[in-house]
């Protein structure tokens, strides 16, 4: 049995035995129903019960509060172990770190096209930025919570870490597709920079905190300081308004789906990527 603080951890009901990999992609489907049922909580609230922004505050709170909690409950219950991977001491550091990373490799990108003439930047009018960062690190809680803490995690349990990367990374991209001006190119972008990017983060930490900041420092800074398009999505204010060049080619600045479509983008993410899982190497050995 590998160690109980491993990213690997077997134990419980994934235990190594016989039908381990059934039973583990089986898990990996159970958990996944649950959340996703408790997050279409949030939903409904929304769409069916009340428009009043605080309750639909209170809603999305109670929501990743719940979320967490289960999976918790669950892994503790059902996996038998310590769920070392929401360790709270660690995150006071990690959170914060990540959200420096994430936003920083997004300015650099928009660095990169504005010095290229690619962009130009107009300041606009924002006044809601509470509601920006609420939301940018709701969906970094709850998508790290689906793509790394459970598909991730238990692909690389099933069939080994660099498996789980790999399947986990196509999977995030190919949940992209569905986005506004989302091509097969943007969704292999999606899980070059992001996909790789932030399991790299849970692999190099052993638990989900960075991956958390990473992501919502890359949206919010993407979105909200910039003015550029989120995974194809136009937000509804920012500090700045980027403006793309017509004539510059969309692999360069990614087109209507936003910069992360740019091949800028995939190869800085894979750059931080790769370092990464270097320094994790070197500090705890192979992957």
């Amino acid at each position: 049995m590998t160690s109980p603080f491993a990213l690997t951890a077997t134990s419980g009901v994934i235990a190594p035995g016989r039908w381990q990999i059934p039973r583990i992609l089986g898990w990996m489907l159970a958990i996944l129903v649950v959340t996703v049922i408790e997050l279409s909580l949030q939903s409904i609230i929304r769409e069916k019960l009340t428009t009043n922004p605080t309750v639909i505050i209170g809603a999305a709170f109670v929501t990743v509060a719940l979320a967490y909690g289960t999976y918790v409950l669950l892994v503790r219950k059902v996996e038998k172990r310590p769920v070392f991977e929401l360790a709270l001491r660690p995150a006071i550091l990690e959170l914060p770190l990540g959200i420096l990373v994430g936003g920083g490799i997004t300015a650099s990108v928009m660095l990169v096209l504005l010095a290229l003439g690619d962009v130009s930047f107009q300041a606009a009018s924002w006044t809601d930025w509470g509601h920006d960062i609420r939301e940018t690190l709701g969906t970094g809680f709850l998508e790290e919570l689906l793509a790394r803490l459970i598909i991730f995690r238990l692909l690389s349990c099933a069939f080994g870490i660099r498996s789980g990367v790999v399947v986990s990374a196509a999977l995030f991209g190919a949940a992209h597709l569905h986005n506004p001006g989302a091509t097969i190119l943007s969704s292999a972008a999606i899980a070059i920079e992001a996909g790789l990017l932030l399991s790299g983060f849970y692999i190099a930490t052993n638990r989900i905190w960075m991956s958390i900041g990473a992501h919502a420092g890359w949206n919010f800074t993407l979105g909200s300081i910039f003015g550029a398009p989120v995974s194809g999505m136009a937000g509804e204010g920012s500090l700045m308004t980027a403006h793309f060049d017509p004539a510059a080619p969309a692999w360069l600045t990614g087109g209507s789906f936003g910069p992360e479509a740019s091949v800028i983008t995939a190869a800085v993410g894979l750059s931080v990527f790769a370092l990464t899982i270097l320094i994790a190497r070197r500090k705890r050995g192979g992957l």
